[in-house]
């Protein structure tokens, strides 16, 4: 595992000049106290992994990359913008565990941007809904594979079939080809020829979210073990 990164008080103050918007809090890049309530809830510190946060100004950029942010445990708890990741790492809410090849510039400073952080401190996590079930994300699961024949998934398909009384769940429903689609049909599991390659699950929807990233950083597999290698 790669040493955490600490950040200086002097570093904290150059990093300072990096573009900033009219709601970003200049106490934070002064190194804000710690909250009251240190067991806050997540959502109060960390952004959903929709992304909508990011600045006019970051897109294209370094700091509109991604960060995956981990529990005190090393569970993870969310994917965040690399500016979001530097608010908590200049805040010493949180401590670089892995760096990217990607260089975060400033006037007087450089450094790699960081490309999984750990919070310091142990937060609330928020409630953990399913994964939403649709095409991309069953396809993410299954690594684009079809779950009979190993080929390019083109479809879905309901193991029990829909017609014979199966259900729109993540644990009935699994990428497949087009013709092993056709040739399986609504035939019942028990009486089809087709075998599945591993049986369909729930993931977690921070897994789902990084899975739908190709390309997403190696490293990240460490912490979502879920899925077949995020970087295929």
């Amino acid at each position: 595992m790669v040493a955490a990164t600490a950040f200086s008080a002097s570093s904290r103050r150059r990093i300072s000049s990096l573009p900033h918007g009219h709601h970003v809090r200049r106490r934070w890049f002064r190194g804000a106290r710690p909250a009251r309530n240190r067991h806050s809830c997540l959502a109060g510190m960390v952004p959903n992994v929709e992304g909508r946060e990011l600045m006019r100004e970051d897109r294209g950029s370094v700091l509109a990359e991604r960060t995956l942010v981990l529990d005190v445990g090393y569970r993870p708890l969310s994917i965040v913008s690399v500016r979001r990741a530097l608010l908590l790492l200049l805040a010493d809410k949180a401590e670089v565990i892995h760096e990217s090849q990607n260089m975060v510039r400033s006037e007087k400073l450089e450094f790699f941007a960081p490309s999984v952080a750990r919070l310091r401190y142990h937060v609330g996590a928020p409630y953990r809904r399913r994964a939403a079930l649709h095409r991309k994300a069953v396809f993410a699961r299954d690594d684009y594979l079809c779950q009979y024949c190993a080929r390019r998934a083109e479809c879905i398909d309901h193991v029990h079939p829909r017609s014979k009384g199966g259900e729109h769940i993540w644990e009935n429903v699994v990428a497949c080809c087009r013709i092993c689609n056709v040739a399986k049909g609504d035939t019942l599991p028990e009486h089809s020829r087709f075998r599945l390659r591993r049986v369909p699950y729930a993931p977690e929807p921070i897994v789902v979210a990084a899975a739908l990233r190709r390309g997403a950083p190696p490293e990240w597999n460490i912490y979502l073990p879920n899925l077949l290698p995020l970087s295929a």
